[in-house]
């Protein structure tokens, strides 16, 4: 218990002085009681509860004209303290009961430090942490920060707090003359840089990283020096004793662990992206920038540059310790650097759909009639598949491998589908973002989204049109041989229905299959890094095989892989993504189901064929305002995703 004098007295001190002017009535009495409660705090629990209590009452003032934190309540109560001693010596030794009963090494030496199981296990407890109901740990001084900084906006408060009144809240909560106060916390201190050096040292000579980083034996690894530098000079300093040398020594060595990272990062953009060493890279980086920081305040005098050092480190702690609790903040964080490569990948593929000149545009005009006629084969099987009448399963797959089959054609002879180029060249077009002259990089923008435009326009003409076309000549082959249209009036009567715009889900439907076209090109990005990443094509050309076969046959097969990867996973994820989506959504009944507008072209074609005086019933309006509908949403929705996920990567 805090009190020299009755807690009483306290609080009539505290009203006496805000009644001379310095503040309402309201203020004055909220205020005293908050100073009041702290005083007579019996328990580690009750102290906590107190000294939260006080901080809340302070945050509760409103915010200013310009929207920013009003510190007036801080200042009434800094007031208070720099002109009673006894409220000021009170909260003094509620403060140093508070360090001394707590452990404060988890706050600096693991608060915002990924742990050591991975980023799956992270991901798996910070679930658990938002589902689960968390235990008290009053002794953990970690769980203090998380619990008074619940908040993003409380984090970035003190963070932004002026640097003159944080030196008056130190001095008012431990000065100078009671040294102390802070020595609990001080070896707290030394033990979490510590353990933020054993950390550095295991992640960075872990095996994966320590396969990318430049070769040398582990006695001469920059992040086995920085370790034993690290507990040399917390030694140095615990004894009160001259680093200077030390911390020079230290920060060279930092300086190299941290061209070791360059360098794991540089090998991760040829050799391929894994989560788990980008992850490993992310931790390495915080413990680093960590132990920087921490250093500040080991060599710095007293002064107004250690209370900013001070300020800086408490106000990354604070950030970190709500970071902790964030899933979006890990998946963004280890996330960026796949997506990157992801969208690399994508865009790389990309390229070649973009027309530049008069040559190439009369190739996409070509190629992309060519995918409409293997476009009318696909919509054929796929009609036939749709009314056989077979389970959901079955029809599904036999469904999603008959888009597949199509797509893998397309791409093998080189034709064009139009609604598979907006999720490409919209990670060519973010690609450019990385161009530093801003006026070079809005110019060639511009260029490159007209030509993509016109390139896109140009297929989805092609496309469509040879797909009706060749939809009417192959009913007309069918009529001609069997002596019946391919589809029967019913049939071609529901096609109608489905398409229309207003009468049915194709609308929402368009949209969910550009979604479709955006999954289909991440996933073929993510296996090419894949395939990238565990040297697949390699281990093709070096397999025991070639001396059944020959190397040189070997070679040859681990260059068609690395050169078609992506575009593999790309066409085979895009046509069972197709093929599943509307059995998925009738078996767990929900609105799921496909409109793709080259597809749908035939299917509107082969419906017109089927029916007598099709162009002048209203249907057949409605539908191909559906088809306009489609080819508007298809491109679109997959265009900005794709946009959109490639400059978040870059």
């Amino acid at each position: 218990m805090n009190a020299d004098l009755p807690s009483t007295s306290i609080r009539e001190q505290v009203v006496a002085f805000l009644d001379r002017g310095l503040g309402s009535d309201h203020d004055a009495y909220e205020l005293a009681s908050c100073f009041e409660a702290i005083a007579n705090a019996d328990s580690l629990a009750h102290r906590l509860d107190s000294l939260i209590a006080l901080i809340d009452w302070i945050r509760q003032a409103p915010e200013d004209a310009a929207g920013q934190p009003n510190r007036s309540r801080l200042i009434k109560a800094i007031e208070v303290l720099e002109a009673l001693p006894d409220v000021r010596r009170s909260l003094q030794d509620t403060f140093a009961e508070i360090l001394s009963e707590t452990e404060g090494v988890n706050l600096f030496g693991e608060t915002g430090i990924p742990g050591d199981g991975g980023f799956i296990a992270e991901l798996a407890d910070r679930v658990m942490g938002r589902v689960l109901p968390e235990p008290n740990d009053d002794h953990d001084l970690a769980r203090l920060v998380s619990r008074l900084y619940a908040s993003r906006e409380n984090a970035e408060s003190f963070r932004l707090l002026a640097p003159e009144l944080f030196r008056r809240i130190v001095g008012a909560l431990a000065p100078a003359d009671r040294p102390e106060i802070w020595a609990p916390l001080k070896t707290a201190f030394a033990d979490g840089f510590r353990l933020l050096a054993v950390r550095v040292q295991a992640q960075g000579l872990s095996s994966k990283l320590r396969a990318r980083s430049h070769p040398a034996s582990v006695a001469q690894s920059p992040f086995h020096l920085l370790a034993q530098s690290s507990h040399e000079l917390t030694d140095a300093w615990r004894a009160g004793e001259d680093i200077a040398g030390l911390v020079r020594s230290w920060r060279e060595l930092c300086r190299a662990c941290r061209e070791e990272t360059a360098e794991i990062s540089r090998r991760l953009e040829s050799d391929g992206v894994s989560v788990d060493i980008v992850y490993g890279l992310a931790v390495l980086e915080r413990c680093l920038s960590r132990m920087d920081a921490m250093l500040d305040n080991i060599e710095r005098p007293p002064g107004t540059a250690r209370d900013a050092a001070i300020h800086h480190l408490l106000a990354e702690l604070i950030v970190a310790a709500h970071d902790d609790r964030s899933i979006r903040h890990l998946i963004r964080g280890n996330l960026q650097m796949l997506q990157r490569k992801i969208v690399d990948r994508s865009g790389k593929s990309g390229e070649h759909y973009v027309a530049h000149s008069r040559r190439e545009y009369r190739f996409i005009w070509l190629a992309a009639a060519g995918g409409g006629l293997l476009t009318v084969l696909t919509a054929a099987i796929k009609l036939k598949v749709a009314h056989s009448g077979l389970p959901l399963f079955v029809e599904g797959l036999l469904a999603g491998l008959n888009y597949a089959a199509s797509f893998m054609l397309l791409h093998h002879f080189h034709l064009i589908l139009a609604t598979k180029q907006p999720a490409m060249t919209a990670a060519t077009l973010a690609s450019l973002l990385r161009s530093r002259n801003r006026t070079e990089r809005l110019d060639r923008m511009v260029e490159f989204t007209v030509r993509i435009c016109r390139s896109q326009f140009a297929a989805a003409m092609a496309n469509v049109s040879v797909v009706f076309i060749g939809a009417f000549l192959f009913n007309f082959l069918w009529h001609l041989a069997l002596g019946r249209h391919y589809l029967d009036a019913k049939e071609a009567q529901h096609v109608f229905e489905t398409l229309s715009p207003v009468n049915s889900g194709t609308v929402f439907y368009a949209a969910l299959t550009g979604v479709i076209l955006w999954m289909a090109a991440m996933i073929g990005g993510w296996m090419d890094n894949w395939a990238v990443y565990h040297r697949l094509p390699q281990a093709i050309a070096d397999h025991r095989l070639g001396e059944r076969f020959g190397r040189r046959h070997m070679v040859h097969a681990a260059g068609i892989v690395f050169r078609n990867m992506s575009a593999w996973a790309t066409n085979i994820s895009l046509g069972f993504l197709l093929g599943l989506a509307p059995v998925i959504g009738q078996f767990l009944g929900l609105p799921i189901d496909v409109r793709h507008v080259t597809l749908s072209s035939g299917l509107l074609a082969f419906a017109c064929a089927g029916l007598r005086g099709w162009f002048s019933t209203g249907w057949f309006f409605w539908a191909l305002a559906g088809v306009a509908t489609m080819f508007v949403l298809n491109l679109s929705v997959s265009f900005f995703l794709s946009l959109y996920t490639a400059a978040r990567a870059y």
